[in-house]
């Protein structure tokens, strides 16, 4: 099968600077303002355990003080003069960082992310000072009752490589890093050729190529690439089918959380639009998982979901399981499971309306341009601006064929991690060890 390599949008211009820097220019004049984001290959994939949190730990220290800016207080100043809203996140395969300013100050605004993106200082004492705020993200993390489940399956699907899967990191690893680790990881990762800068709204590409060659002209390429020269190593595939219970006491229901190593974009980029299809279907109320589960009483709640990554996307099932139901539910859902590449699993109508509302999806992400250009970030860093661009042609190419494909190359008969949460009470009166387990 051929897949499109389509155009990008017409009020989409992108251009590779000579020292390696993408830039995307969106132009959008509904209102006067513009964004301007970096979006640098680095996160989670990257880090050891040693460095299991300092992807994360140098997004926090990237809104302080740089050559420009000799403290904290001086760089709000200056946010507070442009009219800067801003914010950053790490993820899996990318750190990205963002200024919604108003139109007239762009200039000023791409001067003031190029002293961020190129000059951060890493001040001791501002680091011990953001620890508080990661903190309390831990602390929202842990209070949420399905972090002892989630936690627990990423140990489980990735085994010694889960700090590659783990982009909020490990607070230890927070706690005790210095400037010294911050400069590496700025030496490893933030060069132009390992960045995206996107521009955003209300502009003129060819002005926001001028002032880009400018100001960021003279930041020097790297000479290597980083993943060639500190590679990701490759997650290796499960072996065996892997049951495990998680017990909390803020547990108020019961989960079932089984995921398998889906396709990823280096390797298999057919299945990642029918992981997106499938998923879609299954996950609609007229569904045969749905109605075997949902409509029957067995449980409360039921979605799938596969996330597009460069290395190794996750294909996940969640269950909210009828807590008087949990064994008899267990065994519905590995039946479905069996049945799912059968020729009337899913309906042509069902498949037609799965790629014209995902369509229509992505053209919804369009509407708020600062927020497109996050989805924008994604795309670039864990596929490519071809593969956005020519997603939705390529979406309609997907056949019944396809989806069977994609469920027998990566779901049945293929070993998972299984895990159930519940509170203490629960497991005492269910015994799940009896039932939850690979050989039953």
């Amino acid at each position: 099968m051929l897949f499109a390599q389509a155009k990008l949008p017409e009020n989409m211009f992108m251009r590779k600077m000579p020292n390696g820097l993408d830039v995307l220019v969106i132009e959008d004049n509904s209102v006067p303002l513009a964004t301007i984001m970096i979006t640098c290959k680095n996160g989670a994939y990257t880090e050891t355990p040693r460095f299991n949190g300092l992807s994360h730990l140098y997004e926090h220290m990237f809104f302080k003080a740089n050559r420009d800016y000799n403290s904290q207080e001086e760089f709000m100043t200056r946010v507070s003069e442009l009219g800067i809203k801003f914010n950053g996140e790490t993820s899996f395969e990318n750190v990205n960082y963002y200024f919604t300013l108003p139109n007239y100050n762009l200039e000023e605004g791409l001067k003031f992310m190029n002293s961020a993106i190129r000059f951060p200082k890493f001040d001791r004492r501002e680091m011990m000072r953001e620890n508080v705020v990661v903190d309390d993200e831990f602390q929202r993390l842990e209070s949420n009752p399905f972090h002892a489940l989630n936690d627990a399956m990423e140990h489980h699907l990735w085994g010694n490589l889960y700090s590659r899967k783990n982009p909020i990191g490990n607070h230890q690893v927070i706690r005790s890093a210095t400037p010294d680790l911050m400069d590496s990881i700025k030496n490893k990762y933030y060069f132009p050729n390992n960045c995206l800068l996107t521009v955003a709204g209300s502009v003129s590409h060819e002005d926001v190529f001028s002032q880009v060659d400018k100001i960021y002209g003279s930041w020097q390429s790297s000479g290597f690439d980083p993943f060639q020269k500190w590679p990701v190593p490759e997650f290796k595939p499960l072996q065996k089918t892997d049951y495990f219970i998680v017990e909390s006491p803020l547990s108020n229901v019961p989960v079932i959380d089984l995921e398998w190593h889906g396709p990823d974009m280096r390797t298999d980029v057919p299945a990642t639009y029918a992981a997106d299809v499938f998923s879609y279907i299954i996950n609609q109320n007229s569904s045969k998982l749905h109605k075997a589960l949902v409509q029957s009483g067995l449980a409360l709640q039921v979605d799938i979901g596969y996330l597009t990554l460069s290395h190794v996307g996750p294909i996940s099932l969640h269950v909210v399981p009828n807590p008087s139901k949990i064994r008899e539910c267990m065994a519905e859902l590995k039946k479905q499971i069996e049945m799912m590449d059968n020729d009337d699993y899913v309906t042509d109508e069902q498949i037609e309306t799965a790629k014209e509302k995902l369509e229509i999806i992505k053209i919804r992400e369009e509407e708020v341009t600062s927020d497109f250009t996050q989805v924008l970030a994604f795309w670039w860093s864990a596929a490519s601006m071809d593969y956005f661009s020519g997603y939705n042609a390529n979406l309609q190419k997907m056949t019944r064929a396809d989806l069977q494909s994609y469920v027998r190359k990566y779901i049945k008969g293929h070993p998972y991690c299984a895990g159930l949460l519940l509170s203490p009470e629960l497991k005492q009166q269910v015994q799940p060890e009896k039932f939850f387990a690979a050989n039953n």
